[in-house]
């Protein structure tokens, strides 16, 4: 079992609820999202926070794959207003997002953080776990029940779930932040603090050169 996942969640930045979309007369009318997107994940904490949580963190080198699979993170789960956590994402992170009765986008424009590219079609995004499930499992997860893991794959409350162009999301797979950091480099000291505050909060381990790339991306703060 896991020690248990911190519950801290940092209130005060936590995001905003998903607009709802207004009520359809009849099956299969196109649902307009009155209000604009969040356009963003909820914001991390700050640099010097973020600091203070990554010396926090257990240092200890990667565990094992063994027995790792991904349906053991069950995601995409159900966000209520008939979404599930995809398509919720896509609306919190899209502007001008027009949905059908069945949630799915018919519209929209995503702009990618980590490359800056700009997409009309929602097949060009992926919803990025900024900790990836696998890297997940050898930091802690593998202890944890799958309801716990369901938590992290599909958690609405911090930063651990990114809309960003399909393809750099693929190039990103399953590495930590010692293998890869984002194309826009710009974004080097966001993605670190998205990266530590996710790390904290499920109070997951990190290696060294982990903290060595994560400590000098937050140097760019």
């Amino acid at each position: 079992m896991q020690k248990g996942i911190r519950t801290k969640l940092y209130a005060r930045r936590r995001k905003s609820v998903i607009t709802a979309a207004l009520a359809a007369p009849c099956a299969g009318l196109l649902l307009f999202i009155g209000a604009p997107a969040q356009a963003e994940p909820p914001a991390p904490p700050s640099a010097s926070e973020a600091k203070t949580m990554l010396d926090g963190l257990t240092e200890q080198a990667e565990g094992s794959m063994d027995g790792y699979d991904r349906e053991k993170f069950p995601h995409w789960s159900d966000q209520g207003e008939g979404c599930d956590t995809r398509e919720a994402v896509l609306k919190r992170d899209g502007t001008g997002v027009e949905t059908g009765s069945d949630c799915r986008p018919t519209s929209g424009t995503w702009k990618s953080p980590y490359d800056g590219g700009s997409w009309t079609d929602p097949s060009d995004v992926d919803i990025d776990h900024m900790v990836p499930l696998a890297e997940a499992w050898t930091s802690g997860a593998s202890e944890w029940t799958d309801t716990e893991r369901e938590k992290l794959a599909n958690d609405l409350d911090i930063a651990q779930l990114l809309a960003v162009t399909d393809n750099v999301n693929q190039s990103k797979s399953d590495r930590d932040p010692a293998e890869w950091m984002p194309p826009e480099s710009g974004y080097h000291c966001t993605y670190a603090r998205m990266w530590i505050w996710v790390k904290d909060t499920y109070d997951l381990t990190a290696d060294s050169a982990e903290k060595g790339a994560l400590t000098e991306a937050l140097g760019t703060c």
